[in-house]
């Protein structure tokens, strides 16, 4: 993410001695957003370059990598039940078994019960591929992916905040998750959604910067007014990557789509934002000339193109789920009967799977002793229990009895503030349309607001697994204004960095606090009822 694709002279924009002010939204963080004036240079105020620490960056970025990697692989074998999978792992960690011996594709159950496309189950294969048919194996690919989201996290905030420390800080906040925790050690899906949401939020920053950097070296050149529209960009790799990751996020569970529209439209708001910037004469009309036709294609045929390439066991196989539907299950005539007989499966097969998700209510199907409803999710009241064994079997907690319990729960010192970090940065996109906390806010609300759509589906907290990240992100920015600009006085910022400080000493304490539960270590039942703090914490 450190990669510059166009050069452009913008140096001087980051250095007070230069007498022009940073834009608000690529300023260092803490620099109190001011008003451009009128008569100052568009290319200045089209942002500032990242931080010149690239070394130290990525010095950061991997060490951080490798603290979480170490934290989501310990004990990752463990708990199991009684050797096999617990909890929804039951569904999947199958599945990829099957996939393994049958050239990428699940059995065929015969009951269309496959209600998830392929990638991610392919992803858990490989893992028991390397390690075979046991509890590390099922999530060693999981744990790998909760390791590279934390390695992302915290190059993106790097990029946005221009600070390596804050960036260095969300990645902290992620590691001490205990959803993103708990989540990064099960043989599910959730995890590898979450990667691939923030990779292509990585991208999609990518594509800003790469962007306003194309942008400054025409207006260097004194080629912004050769038309109304604003200049042609050219191919925008950054962008193609975002399509094609978001692309692969609906490969691994459909909701990828509330991802793929969120940030289709952010992308184009940010070129809006970018030819007007950069004075532009009509940028509202640019964008729609010069920009939309290339969005479609990158944020609409290219995620498709991707989405449909997970499907290329199925495409392949002879006993594939639905493979040869037309003639059986539908008519080879009608409407669509120009389309390949295998499309038309496809597309039969995904109406039955949407069909299925639509009628996953809690009137049809029961109420789950572990659903909750969107509203609960911002400050994870309504946790759940995936695992619970106490009695002889559980043994080592140097008590009489002993419990071993895993819960997906969120750290409560992080995510108990959410309502004031979400605030503030309602608060900075609103009034001072600071992109920053606007692609963080776009990022998480397109976790939270589709489900409000229908709340009478049964839903659950380990949908938040993508969401997540952003909420780290915003944080590390919130605690970024905590310590305050770099010219405050000096007693200002220490009082900020003690507070900041005493705010990350207490995450991690509280995930230390949370580790015997997250990992399914054995503990006295004493310490197992310490450990749920709320009523709604309980069965």
């Amino acid at each position: 993410m450190a990669i510059r694709t166009v050069d452009h002279p913008r140096t001087d924009a980051a250095d007070p001695a230069a007498g022009a002010e940073p834009d608000i939204g690529n300023q260092p963080l803490g620099e109190r957003p001011v008003s451009d004036p009128p008569q100052s240079d568009p290319a200045l105020r089209l942002g500032a370059d990242p931080p010149a620490d690239r070394l130290r960056g990525w010095i950061v970025a991997i060490t951080l990598a490798l603290v979480a990697g170490a934290v989501r692989f310990a004990w990752l074998g463990q708990p199991t039940d009684a050797g096999t999978p617990v909890f929804d792992e039951k569904h999947y960690v199958p599945q990829a078994w099957q996939m393994l011996r049958n050239g990428g594709v699940e059995d065929n159950p015969g009951y269309e019960l496959i209600v998830h496309p392929p990638l991610g189950k392919q992803l858990i294969a490989l893992g028991e591929l390397a390690f075979g048919y046991n509890g590390f194996g099922w999530r060693a690919a999981a744990a790998l992916a909760g390791t590279l989201t934390v390695l992302l996290v915290v190059r993106i905030g790097r990029r946005v905040s221009r600070s390596t420390m804050l960036g260095g800080l969300a990645g902290v906040l992620l590691i001490c998750d205990g959803l993103s925790h708990v989540q990064s050690r099960m043989g599910m899906l959730d995890a590898f959604a979450a990667l691939f949401v923030v990779a292509a939020f990585a991208t999609m920053v990518c594509d800003r910067d790469d962007v306003r950097a194309r942008m400054a070296v025409v207006v260097a050149e004194g080629r912004i007014g050769d038309s109304r529209y604003g200049p042609l960009l050219g191919v925008r790799w950054w962008r193609l990557a975002t399509g094609v990751l978001l692309g692969l996020g609906c490969g691994v569970k459909w909701s990828g789509v509330y991802w793929l529209a969120a940030f289709a439209l952010l992308t184009v708001a940010w070129d809006y934002t970018a030819r007007r910037t950069a004075g532009v004469e009509r940028p509202a009309r640019g964008v729609l000339v010069r920009d939309l036709a290339p969005a479609l294609w990158a944020l609409a045929v290219v995620p498709v193109l991707a989405y449909v390439s997970c499907w290329w066991a199925w495409f392949g196989s002879e006993t594939a789920i639905d493979r040869y539907a037309v003639g059986d299950k539908i008519g080879e005539g009608g409407p669509w009967a120009f389309l390949p007989d295998s499309v038309r499966g496809l597309w039969y097969y995904s109406g039955k799977v949407l069909s299925f998700h639509a009628g996953l209510t809690t009137q049809s199907s029961g109420v789950h002793p572990w659903e909750s409803k969107p509203w609960t999710w911002p400050l994870g009241l309504r946790p759940m229990l995936y695992h619970y064994a106490s009695g002889e079997q559980v043994v080592g907690c140097g008590g009489p009895t002993c419990v071993s319990a895993v819960m997906l729960i969120g750290t409560p010192a992080l995510w108990w503030p959410a309502l004031g970090v979400l605030g503030f940065s309602i608060w900075r996109a609103v009034t001072r349309f600071d992109w920053r906390y606007a692609g963080l806010l776009v990022g998480y609300g397109a976790g939270i607001l589709p489900w409000f759509a229908n709340i009478e589906r049964q839903m659950y907290f380990f949908y938040m697994a993508p969401v997540v990240p952003f909420l780290a992100l915003a944080t590390a920015m919130v605690m970024g204004e905590i310590i305050g600009p770099r010219d405050a006085p000096r007693e200002r910022r220490q009082t900020g960095l003690l507070v900041v400080g005493l705010w990350v000493g207490l995450v991690v304490a509280n995930f230390v606090w949370l580790w015997p539960i997250l990992t399914g270590q054995p503990i006295t039942p004493e310490m197992w009822e310490s450990q749920l703090w709320l009523p709604s914490w309980r069965a």
